[in-house]
């Protein structure tokens, strides 16, 4: 397991926190109510813990396949659905959405290989991620890939009620691998995948998946 480059300066000014308190209870408590300094250490210990995990990057063995559309996120399949895309394509897409709580890995990763035609920042909203007006509402970076004539896959990073930091790494023009990151979403949040009609899913409603590694969908 490493740690995300994303991490590196909220997990520094959690440490320097962590330590300002605590050497300032153990100067002011530690002697009249010892059992006080005591919980607050472990209290905030485990917050420092809980700020470190959320950045980290677990170890996984991929397994691109070019008839699968893979998991862009951890989390929790909340939308399986037809809709009208109003961004992009201007027609009827299936809609998978995953929401990631705080606990999730929260590096994104490209569900399909291809190339980048669209790579778009829209500011927005912070509506709670289960929202169904966050799709189009909220905060969001939506990326689109094609990997071939009529496999073009939109991914929207949607910002949350607490995520208020959607980082994309993708620039339109440019050839992507499947499973490669595509960006981070910071503190809990949703993605969502717009595929072609037709894509077989091979995910259920309140299924969980583990981006990179689950199928979410077949050509």
């Amino acid at each position: 397991m490493t740690i995300h480059k994303e991490g590196y300066k909220t997990i520094a000014l959690a440490s320097l926190v962590f330590g300002l308190v605590n050497v300032l209870s153990f100067y002011l408590l530690s002697f009249s109510t010892p059992w006080v300094s005591y919980l607050i250490f472990a209290i905030t210990l485990f917050l420092l813990l809980f700020i470190v995990s959320f950045f980290r990057i677990p170890k996984r063995v991929f397994t691109p396949d070019d008839n699968l559309i893979i998991a862009p996120a951890d989390g929790r399949v909340v939308v399986i659905e037809e809709t009208t895309d109003e961004e992009y394509f201007k027609d009827r897409r299936v809609q998978v959405s995953i929401f990631m709580s705080p606990a999730n890995v929260h590096q994104n990763r490209n569900p399909v290989s291809g190339k980048i035609l669209y790579s778009q920042y829209h500011k927005g909203l912070y509506l709670v991620a289960w929202n169904p007006k966050s799709s189009t509402e909220n905060e969001r970076h939506s990326v689109v890939i094609e990997h071939a004539p009529g496999k073009q896959v939109l991914v929207k990073q949607i910002a949350g009620a607490v995520a208020r930091r959607i980082v994309n790494y993708l620039k339109a023009g440019e050839t992507v691998n499947q499973c490669a990151e595509m960006g981070f979403i910071k503190f809990g949040s949703r993605v969502d995948l717009l595929l072609p009609p037709g894509t077989k899913i091979e995910v259920a409603m309140n299924q969980k998946v583990t981006g990179g590694i689950t199928v979410i969908g077949r050509w």
